[in-house]
C-alpha cells in the first residue's frame, strides 16, 4: 500500500510539474541592442553605406555628420551640405530613451525623399536590412 501511495505522489508532482514548466516564458531571442546609443549606431553605419558611400544621388550634394557621442542622452547624426558642413542641418535623426524612441525632422523630411528616409532609419534601427533600399 505505502509503495503505490509513494507512486502516486509521484505521479501527482510530475503532472504539477509538466504544466509549470509549460508555462514558463522562453528567454527572449537575442537581438540588437535597443539602447539610444546602439540604435543611433546602426542608423549611421546604414546611412553612411547606403546614402553617402554608395553615390545615391538623392543624398549627393550632403554629407553625414554624425553626433554619436551625446552628453544630452540623444546620439544624432546630421545631414548637412557638402560644401558648408558648419551650416544648418538639413535632417536630424535622433534616438532617446532605452528601447530608443526616434525623432527624424528638418527640411529634407519635407521634401519626397523623406518618405525613404523614414524606410531606411526604421530598418536600419530595427537591426535588419544591411542591404540598401
Amino acid at each position: 500500500m505505502r509503495l503505490s501511495m509513494n507512486i502516486a505522489v509521484v505521479a501527482a508532482v510530475g503532472a504539477l510539474c509538466v504544466p509549470i514548466a509549460s508555462c514558463q516564458s522562453r528567454a527572449p531571442s537575442p537581438g540588437p541592442d535597443r539602447s539610444a546609443l546602439s540604435t543611433m549606431e546602426r542608423v549611421a553605419v546604414g546611412a553612411n553605406s547606403c546614402w553617402f558611400k554608395s553615390g545615391d544621388a538623392a543624398f549627393s550634394a550632403y554629407r553625414l555628420a554624425p553626433e554619436l557621442n551625446s552628453f544630452s542622452g540623444r546620439p544624432r547624426i546630421l545631414v548637412v551640405h557638402k560644401n558648408n558642413p558648419e551650416g544648418r542641418p538639413l535632417l536630424v535623426v535622433q534616438a532617446e530613451g532605452n528601447p530608443a524612441r526616434l525623432q527624424a525632422f528638418g527640411p529634407m523630411m519635407s521634401e519626397p525623399v523623406s518618405t525613404r528616409i523614414a524606410a531606411d532609419v526604421t530598418r536600419w534601427s530595427g537591426g535588419g536590412g544591411k542591404t540598401c533600399r
